[in-house]
């Protein structure tokens, strides 16, 4: 099973990296410790050096999503990515999002048996970038403890995901889709105070091989507004969930990630 997504290696803590690139990063997984609820808590860690950065989930323009495989893992049913918020980078004078220098990548892994020890093995595949971009690759192992120790670091970074729409005060979230001849056209209002600045809206279709428009935004008062174009794989129209739709708001002072959308 492959997801997207990134990480980084460090002391006694760190299970075993092997280095990609190791001129311009190292990597590893911070095995975390046992949650209340039996899942495991742990992290992937990336250090790239100085002018270098690396990806979100949704990438932008101009960027490359990370690839986990986690066929190797065992005793493992699903996991759950806490992403701390990306910031807004340029790339060639395209939009991206992503992060500079280092990414910690909480991850809470459900096991199949929580009295069972999880034993993690993943294959990462991620671009990083400076003034040019080059594809990246590296394995991490490790047994989880149980319990485990809990790790400031891994906290620190749960602690820098995005507010939900409820503890951001997000009152309505709508989407309107118009059919075009090469796709749609959404345009979306949120009824939300301001996260401050200038506002980014990333418009993620929850389904893949969607491309999607860099969003243009306006605010008036408590409304945010963006319309973006989405271009399906088969290049014309196609179907799209309301629910399934992840908006994600990036301003100065805070991210909001706002799951699902309501009809006009």
């Amino acid at each position: 099973m492959k997801h997207s997504f990134l990480a980084l290696g460090f002391a006694a803590l760190l299970a075993p990296a092997v280095q990609a690139q190791p001129q311009i990063l190292t990597a590893g997984l911070r095995t975390g410790w046992q949650m209340e609820n039996g899942n495991q808590m742990v992290a992937f860690q990336m250090t790239l050096l100085e002018g270098w950065k690396t990806y979100w989930r949704a990438p932008g323009d101009a960027g490359i999503p990370p690839q986990f495989d986690w066929s190797g893992s065992q005793n493992v049913k699903s996991v759950r990515f806490h992403w701390p918020r990306p910031s807004v980078l340029a790339v060639g004078g395209m939009q991206t999002f992503g992060y500079n220098r280092e990414l910690v990548l909480p991850v809470e892994v459900v096991p199949q048996d929580p009295s069972l020890p999880v034993a993690l093995k993943a294959s990462v595949d991620l671009g990083v970038c400076s003034d040019i971009c080059v594809p990246a690759t590296f394995n991490v192992a490790g047994l989880l403890p149980q319990p485990g120790v809990p790790d400031e670091v891994i906290t620190r970074a749960l602690h820098k995901r995005p507010s939900t729409a409820k503890e951001a005060g997000v009152r309505h979230a709508t989407c309107a889709i118009t059919p075009q001849k090469d796709g749609l056209r959404l345009a979306v209002s949120l009824d939300m105070p301001s996260a401050g600045g200038d506002e980014v809206v990333v418009v993620e279709p929850g389904q893949a091989g969607v491309w999607v428009s860099p969003a243009d935004v306006t605010r008036k008062g408590q409304k945010l507004q963006a319309e973006v174009d989405l271009v399906g794989p088969s290049g014309g129209v196609f179907t799209l969930q309301r629910d399934a739709i992840v908006l994600t708001v990036l301003g100065k002072h805070r991210a909001v990630e706002i799951q699902g959308c309501a009809a006009p």
